[in-house]
């Protein structure tokens, strides 16, 4: 009863966030800006919905755009072999350059395993999500604490048994479908 009521609920919200982006599409009419602001945060409330059913799947990748060192240097990376996969109970950490080739063959390293302790946290006043989990490798256990925005910008912390940390800074996608390009088990 209560997941059909949320069912109708969510279509009866999708309905109006479609009706008011084909009435801000209209060409006579522009809006206020109160309009426009209750138009963004209606989009931004849609998608914080609609990312709230992807991270509960524990089926996502957090590809990365640029990597962040503890010392803080920032350096720009390939979004395709440079992620974070969750999947449902298993995950792949994976940094590589297309410079060199490394012992997983895309010149980084990968670690394969499994999730230990997933626990998801959603901040209704920022439309944001805390998600925190461990993740038991044959190289290593890596603890990795993300923080995802609605507009699916992500930010993960990695760290492990020893000194150091690594923040991937990049978006959120569903695995499906994704372009990413695993390589092989760092051993």
């Amino acid at each position: 009863m209560k997941t059909s009521t949320l069912n109708i609920g969510r279509i009866v919200f999708m309905m109006g966030f479609l009706m008011i982006s084909l009435y801000s599409n209209s060409q006579d009419v522009k809006l206020s800006r109160k309009e426009q602001k209750e138009a963004k945060k209606d989009r931004e409330f849609f998608n914080f919905q609609s990312l709230d059913t992807l991270l509960k799947s524990k089926n996502f990748i957090l590809s990365a755009d640029f990597l962040d060192n503890q010392y803080g240097n920032r350096t720009p990376v390939l979004s395709d072999i440079n992620f974070i996969k969750v999947d449902s109970t298993d995950a792949v950490l994976q940094t590589g350059s297309m410079t060199n080739l490394g012992m997983n063959g895309v010149g980084g390293a990968t670690a394969e395993g499994s999730i230990r302790g997933f626990k998801m946290v959603k901040n209704l006043k920022n439309l944001s999500f805390n998600i925190r989990f461990t993740i038991v490798t044959d190289i290593g256990i890596y603890d990795v604490s993300m923080l995802i925005y609605s507009d699916r910008n992500a930010r993960a912390t990695i760290t492990g048994l020893t000194r150091g940390e690594l923040t991937y800074e990049g978006h959120i996608k569903p695995t499906y479908g994704s372009h990413i390009y695993k390589g092989h088990n760092s051993i």
